[in-house]
């Protein structure tokens, strides 16, 4: 595994199509590793028979929701009513739960947040907010994760041995620290793509990653949330020690590179770093069929 800066061809304008319809997914519940509580998710389905390779994606601070309707939000459960729900997902979580499906993954994305009463998500440097310690990334949000890997494999249409996971931002943090706690166990999640995580101790279980499953982090050389440096500088250290770790840099993209959204995909890196982690993205599972 690697550290490289991706040189690339930036592409024309993005933002100046028209944005695609997606159907809404179905709504689901599972239980938590944590042993007490019901996650609501979103589950994106092929229509193709199954069983399917199937993904995890965990959400960033700002929860998976629009932030057009997610400031009002608060308790989303199987009980409450709420703005926030499958129809009101934001165009990245919504862009890539399409994008799984269309290569034929089963996508799952649960909602840490809402089921403890925080839809509204959190806001940029936010990370020492009292309200988000029992939602954090470090000893809360891995449960979810775990909590969602047993759910799929329950599933008849998931292939077992074939789960992945993928995390933005906080979750991103999130996917890194369920590898850490998996390990070199080998019944866990079979890989796991990080993009921009927070890699600092506030946001990380340890310093380095020790883990047997592959990782891919997809960061931006101008991310202005968290270090790029400091991601780079884990994962030398974590190569070192054996963990398979590939990193990749995108020169000019931010934090958030792939939102699809106008404002972001009016940044030239952005655009390619987009253009490049949706192909990467899938080549980096397609290449663990086995």
């Amino acid at each position: 595994m690697a550290i490289r800066t991706i040189q690339l061809v930036v592409l024309p304008m993005l933002a100046a199509l028209p944005a695609p319809a997606f159907a809404a997914p179905d709504t689901v519940f599972f239980p938590s590793a944590d042993g007490s509580t019901e996650i609501v998710a979103y589950l994106f389905k092929p229509q193709t028979p199954g069983p399917h390779p199937a993904i995890v994606m965990l959400h960033g601070r700002g929860g998976p929701y629009s932030a057009n309707i997610n400031k009002g939000c608060a308790l989303v459960s199987r009980a409450s009513r709420s703005a926030c729900n499958a129809s009101g997902l934001s165009k990245r979580h919504m862009m890539w739960g399409q994008y799984w499906v269309e290569h034929g993954y089963v996508a799952l994305l649960p909602d840490s947040f809402g089921p403890r009463g925080k839809a509204h998500g959190f806001g940029r440097f936010t990370h020492d907010e009292p309200d988000r310690a029992d939602v954090n990334e470090k000893t809360v949000r891995p449960l979810d994760a775990e909590g969602a890997l047993s759910w799929l494999r329950s599933q008849r249409d998931v292939v077992p041995h074939r789960i992945f996971l993928q995390g933005w931002s906080n979750g991103g943090s999130t996917a890194l620290n369920v590898m850490q706690r998996q390990g070199a166990k080998t019944s866990g999640y079979r890989a796991a793509l990080a993009l921009y995580p927070g890699c600092g101790p506030k946001a990380l279980l340890a310093p380095d990653l020790a883990t047997t499953a592959p990782v891919a982090l997809l960061i931006g050389s101008d991310d202005e949330e968290v270090s790029p440096a400091r991601c780079q500088d884990m994962a030398q250290r974590s190569i070192a020690a054996g963990s398979k770790i590939d990193v990749v840099l995108y020169p000019g993209a931010t934090h958030g590179f792939d939102d699809p959204g106008r404002s972001h995909q009016s940044i030239p890196g952005n655009r390619s770093a987009l253009e490049d982690a949706l192909k990467r993205a899938i080549a980096f599972v397609e290449r663990l069929r086995d």
